[in-house]
């Protein structure tokens, strides 16, 4: 079997970090995009982009959203997103619902995401497997991991904050990216 491999007709991977928080340079924003670096790392890439919905969220309701159009586009396009909510009367918030709803049927089909939620109370850990894991699943994502839960107090140190996610979780997203964007040879069968 050989290993999958980046060659001159694929693209190197990309990864896009997506903050739902309606604030922007929240904290939210900041534990995502340091998980997005550790998965670009993980990866081999640098191509690693950020979409911060509190940038443009006075336009995702309007009849015409030019910025929310390009990152849903965007995102649409990655390899792995890293999609992040601060928890909100137990479960995401209303603007990622609303950017999310942008998308019709398998809007996000093939990509692999990695869901992100910082909440004020370890009891709200599973907001993100109960209610923004399906909405994911719903838009077609693949989401090989359990959601990277992340309480206030983790966050000063997010590098012993992710190392126990990531030690669990990275060969199933390294397989899971490497399936979306590789060829995997098998006793001569390409699979």
């Amino acid at each position: 079997m050989t290993q999958p491999t980046t060659g001159p007709d694929q693209p190197a991977p990309s990864v896009v970090v997506l903050s739902g928080n309606p604030r922007e340079g929240s904290r939210t924003l900041a534990a995502a995009e340091a998980a997005g670096r550790r998965v670009a790392e993980l990866l081999g890439t640098t191509d690693l982009t950020t979409i911060e919905l509190a940038s443009f969220a006075g336009e995702i309701l309007t009849a015409v959203h030019p910025a929310a159009d390009a990152a849903k586009e965007r995102l649409a396009r990655a390899t792995v997103a890293v999609v992040a909510t601060p928890v909100y009367k137990a479960s995401y918030t209303g603007l990622l619902k609303a950017f999310l709803d942008l998308y019709g049927p398998d809007g996000l089909a093939a990509v692999v995401v990695v869901p992100v939620v910082v909440s004020g109370n370890p009891a709200h850990a599973l907001a993100g497997e109960a209610h923004l894991r399906p909405v994911l699943v719903e838009l077609g994502a693949i989401v090989p991991t359990r959601t990277l839960a992340l309480t206030e107090a983790q966050l000063p140190d997010l590098g012993e904050a992710l190392d126990p996610w990531f030690a669990r979780w990275a060969t199933p997203l390294r397989r899971a990216a490497g399936s979306t964007s590789t060829t995997t040879e098998l006793t001569g069968a390409v699979l």
